[in-house]
């Protein structure tokens, strides 16, 4: 259950790296397509037509984070319970509670753009913690085939 939890960590944390790619991906394909007489407005949002080939980066970031992500973290934090990894469920938790904070700030910027500024600095957070829950899974197996006298002598 310790490599599940590890690989649930990490694709939390890889799947944010594919939530920037896809959103800047968008960003860069919308800045051509402006640049090329384009105009992005409502009526835009809501044809069923595609103005630019890399609006699929907006419909995966918005799949990604409003879905796909917020599973991941609950899966983790369901495994967290049987993986037994010291503080685990603590940062199983610290993932969720994140990625529930990144999804809030994701739909408030359609309202008010400063909740992008801390969609972006959220996203950093998440990512690092992710990386971190799933490292410290290594570290707590190393830790628990010390021999006994190693870990008198760390000081665990």
């Amino acid at each position: 259950m310790r490599t599940v939890y590890k690989v649930l960590a990490y694709a939390v944390a890889a799947e944010v790296v594919v939530q920037a790619m896809m959103i800047a991906w968008a960003v860069a394909g919308l800045g051509v397509w402006v640049d090329g007489g384009g105009v992005f407005d409502k009526s835009v949002m809501e044809s069923e037509q595609v103005p630019f080939t890399e609006v699929a980066g907006i419909i995966v970031h918005g799949i990604n984070g409003g879905l796909l992500i917020p599973i991941l973290a609950l899966l983790l934090l369901i495994s967290s319970f049987f993986a037994k990894v010291p503080g685990g469920i603590k940062f199983g938790a610290l993932v969720l509670v994140l990625v529930a904070v990144q999804t809030t700030l994701g739909y408030a910027g359609h309202g008010l753009p400063v909740a992008g500024l801390l969609h972006g600095g959220n996203a950093l957070l998440l990512f690092a913690t992710a990386l971190y829950t799933a490292r410290r899974v290594g570290r707590a197996s190393a830790k628990a085939t010390e021999p006994a006298g190693e870990q008198v002598a760390s000081g665990v």
